[in-house]
């Protein structure tokens, strides 16, 4: 099963999220359960929780249809003691928050060196931190978002990914995210239907298929191998991947229908 929608506004509340979603015929969605630019936000009460699911249910949208997404000030690599455990905190909150919601998945950006330390050991960091938070928290699997590689940014090469995960303990939850943008920013081609059934024959050799949980479906705005992830809503631009879309969807289905992944978490102007 294959799931398709958008980035919506939670603003009033996680529960309007479902409502926004509903309203663009989305079958499924993204969402920020909080104010991403902030570290931390009041706990969620019981009437929000409540009318979360209700909304759900009413908009027949089950957990592996909808993709909640952390804040961007995270940094589960960061170099620095105390940046690191404010992070980990942070996500550990994040995490908290999906599974009172009933959510069984979170995508994060996986963290950035700051050109502190090395690319090892800031991956060592990124994945104790998801060990940390998953012993932690029950229920929801992490899911890395691919990266591209803006400044010290990892997660932008697949053998990132795959490293990541090889140091998670707990397999089964542990999953990633592919954006489009991100990964031909990062220099995987999409251009052509060929290229991207290399690049995804790629990623299923690297990470495997298995651990995909979710895509953000973006064109670039940038060049391929740029490094620049700025992004052009659906049927914009011209760089190329626009018509490869409808192959990703094709190469993927197997994989959605195996790994009950969310099928597409495009721009927040995408409409069915």
């Amino acid at each position: 099963m294959k799931y398709f929608g958008a980035h919506v506004s939670a603003a009033g509340g996680p529960e309007n999220a479902p409502l926004n979603a509903h309203k663009i015929g989305a079958t499924g969605f993204a969402l920020f359960t909080k104010n991403q630019r902030q570290w931390s936000a009041p706990p969620l009460t019981p009437a929000q929780i409540a009318a979360f699911g209700e909304n759900c249910r009413a908009g027949g949208y089950a957990p592996r249809s909808i993709l909640p997404h952390d804040s961007y000030l995270i940094n589960l690599g960061h170099p620095e003691r105390e940046g690191l455990e404010k992070s980990r905190t942070a996500f550990i909150d994040e995490m908290s928050r999906c599974q009172a919601l009933g959510l069984d998945r979170l995508n994060f950006h996986p963290g950035s060196h700051l050109n502190r330390i090395s690319t090892e050991e800031c991956l060592d960091r990124i994945a104790e931190s998801i060990n940390i938070a998953l012993d932690r928290t029950q229920g929801v699997t992490a899911v890395i978002e691919n990266t591209a590689g803006q400044g010290s940014n990892l997660g932008f090469r697949f053998e990132h990914l795959a490293y990541i995960i090889d140091k998670v303990e707990d397999k089964s939850r542990v999953g990633i995210c592919i954006d489009t943008c991100h990964a031909f920013t990062a220099g995987y081609d999409l251009r052509t239907a060929a290229a991207c059934d290399a690049t995804f024959s790629e990623l299923d050799r690297i990470v495997g298929l298995k651990y995909l949980r979710g895509m953000n479906s973006f064109f670039a705005e940038y060049a391929a191998d740029s490094r620049n992830p700025r992004r052009i809503a659906l049927g914009g631009g011209d760089r190329g991947i626009k018509t490869v879309f409808g192959r990703i969807v094709e190469r993927l289905r197997f994989a959605f229908r195996r790994n009950g992944c969310f099928g597409g978490n495009f721009c927040a102007n995408f409409h069915p």
